[in-house]
């Protein structure tokens, strides 16, 4: 079988995976363009509860994901993925027949116990070779992506059409094609891939939360997510304040968001040409934080906002776009579900935070305050960023091994770390599998597997 490309079941894995995951996104994000407008027709409501709608599901998000990656490493991935998608079915179904403010929160906090991105990744690794799960991947947060840009589009017209109320029956309905896609056109997986690559492990938490490089980006994405909820408390209002009645907002999101991915793409592949990845990411941290001080400081004008809005998504998608990929460079070989278990878990703990801080600023000084206070936590991140390394160009492999022996193991491991090209080696001999960071471009595969595969074991 060639290496080259993906076979029939990665693309039909990579194309289902990415679309459930993909759907049950666009049901997150659609509230975010329309709740601080809608929400306010609702019994109960206030700024603080407004806030905790929107950034609920990111609680019990932050709190699942890892408990909800490791059941399904026990029980299986369809049936805690179904489990999950039928809570986030329950939620919308809550919070769409809910007419007070208290039962959306309720709703919104059920979506998110539904945590099932951690299962969904290890399916993909699960389904997809070592040498093609990168592809996998990319296939999958290319949907998360294009999920955000059509949830800012399509939530002000469903709102527009069908209300609140519709707008949660919806994401209902497309919670019940996610489930309909997992049950008939996701692949079966016989073969597992290597746990640590896939799975969050409880007890390398703690170590990796203290880990100074993996710390920064953690704080990072907590922070970018924690502006990005805070903001959509205050910013559809700014939009009808400066003019722009809600059913119009999707006409300035839509090519806010285009424009946004047009500007981004050139600055990550100068920053990858030159080399300058580090400097690109801090420059880029920056400019959020000057967006956000714009939208604190400049009169509320139609104009203002766009460039603003422009800026605003420029970097954030510049930033949810390089984040995983450093975080992947910079994890520990072996470790990257448990890498990303408190990713994940950072960045929707941001969003809960966001919510509930957005809406405490706008009851006690005012919804125009929240775009200062998110600056000054931008700023924080930047000096954060400052402190990052420089970047090695590495990607991460597992290999199968036929070592079992501890001494065998250490032996081994020896002698790859001194191959040109290997980074950094763990062998994991009760698994037989070895974790490498490797720079593919000088580093000899060939080499690589006879070590870990020796003729004889005596």
């Amino acid at each position: 079988m060639s290496d080259s490309g993906l076979n029939s079941i990665e693309k039909k894995a990579a194309f289902s995976l990415a679309m459930v995951f993909g759907l049950r996104m666009l049901g997150l994000f659609m509230i975010l363009p329309v709740f601080a407008i809608y929400g306010e027709t609702l019994i109960g409501f206030s700024p603080i509860w407004i806030g905790l709608a929107i950034g609920a599901y990111g609680l019990t998000q932050a709190l699942l994901q890892i408990p909800m990656g490791i059941l399904s490493d026990k029980y299986g991935r369809k049936p805690i993925i179904l489990i999950g998608l039928l809570i986030f079915l329950l939620g919308s179904i809550v919070a769409a027949m809910s007419e007070t403010i208290y039962g959306v929160v309720i709703g919104r906090a059920l979506q998110g116990m539904g945590a099932i991105a951690s299962a969904i990744l290890a399916l993909a690794a699960d389904l997809s070779r070592e040498e093609q799960r990168p592809k996998v991947m990319a296939t999958i947060g290319m949907f998360i992506g294009l999920s955000f840009t059509f949830a800012m589009v399509l939530g002000p017209i469903v709102a527009e059409s069908f209300g609140l109320s519709g707008l949660f029956w919806v994401t209902a309905i497309l919670t019940v094609g996610a489930m309909l896609m997992i049950q008939f056109m996701v692949p079966y997986s016989v073969n597992k891939a290597p746990g640590g690559d896939n799975i969050a492990l409880p007890e390398k938490i703690g170590q990796l939360i203290i880990h100074p490089q993996l710390f920064r980006l953690n704080i990072g994405v907590f922070i970018l997510h924690m502006a990005l909820t805070a903001c959509f408390v205050t910013l559809p209002k700014q939009f009808v304040v400066a003019g722009l009645a809600l059913e119009q907002h999707w006409q300035l999101y839509l090519p806010t968001l285009i424009g946004s991915f047009f500007l981004m793409v050139p600055l990550m592949i100068w920053g990858i040409k030159k080399q300058k990845e580090k400097q690109m990411f801090a420059a880029i941290v920056f400019l959020f934080s000057m967006t956000l001080l714009l939208l604190w400081y400049l009169p509320i004008s139609l104009a203002s906002l766009v460039i603003s809005v422009v800026l605003f998504f420029t970097a954030f998608n510049y930033l949810e776009a390089t984040m995983p990929s450093i975080l992947s460079r910079i994890a520990p070989a072996g470790m990257k579900g448990s890498v990303m278990g408190v990713y994940s878990s950072s960045q929707f703990m941001g969003a809960f935070t966001g919510g509930l801080l957005g809406g405490a600023i706008a009851a006690q000084f005012g919804e125009h305050m929240i775009f200062l206070v998110m600056a000054c936590f931008g700023l924080v991140w930047f000096a954060a960023a400052m402190g990052m390394k420089q970047m090695k160009k590495s990607k991460s492999y597992s290999f199968r091994t036929t070592i079992t022996c501890e001494q065998q193991a250490e032996d081994v491991a020896d002698e790859l770390i001194n191959l040109p090209g290997v980074i950094e080696a763990t062998l994991v001999h009760t698994e037989s599998v070895a974790y490498l960071k490797i720079d593919d471009k000088v580093a000899d595969f060939k080499q690589i597997k006879l070590l870990l595969k020796p003729a004889s074991q005596s």
